[in-house]
């Protein structure tokens, strides 16, 4: 059945999809401008993939674990003490494992950013 708005030919529309089988086949960007296509992840980038950065970690470098309290922290909750710091995490959801280091710091200790943690973390 034609519809009235179809501008290409049953013959035509066929033509056009063994053309394009191979290209969208191929796992490739399909888009001609590339610009829409996602930004691949840098060379020096953290690798947070596996799951959430322990700074008890050996392998967790400084980096990763700023970059993790920096997802769950806002500058809102500086500056602030552990106690203060742990309740706000657990607001918003952080994971066990970002949120116990955290338990181990010496209460009266006072951090005025995600820096001054993340270096208090990983000391």
């Amino acid at each position: 059945m034609q519809r009235g708005s179809d501008r290409l030919s049953v013959h035509r529309d066929d033509e056009m999809k063994h053309e394009l089988r191979g290209l969208l086949g191929s796992g490739h960007p399909t888009r001609s401008a590339g610009w829409h296509d996602p930004e691949p992840t840098a060379d020096d980038d953290p690798e947070v993939a596996g799951g959430p950065v322990a700074p008890g970690d050996p392998s967790a470098s400084f980096a990763s674990v700023r970059l993790e309290l920096a997802r769950v922290l806002t500058r809102g909750a500086f500056p602030a003490g552990p106690r203060e710091l742990i309740g706000a995490m657990r607001r918003e959801h952080a994971p066990d494992p970002l949120v116990e280091p955290l338990e181990r710091l010496p209460r009266s200790a006072r951090y005025a950013n995600v820096q001054e943690l993340a270096e208090a973390l990983t000391a």
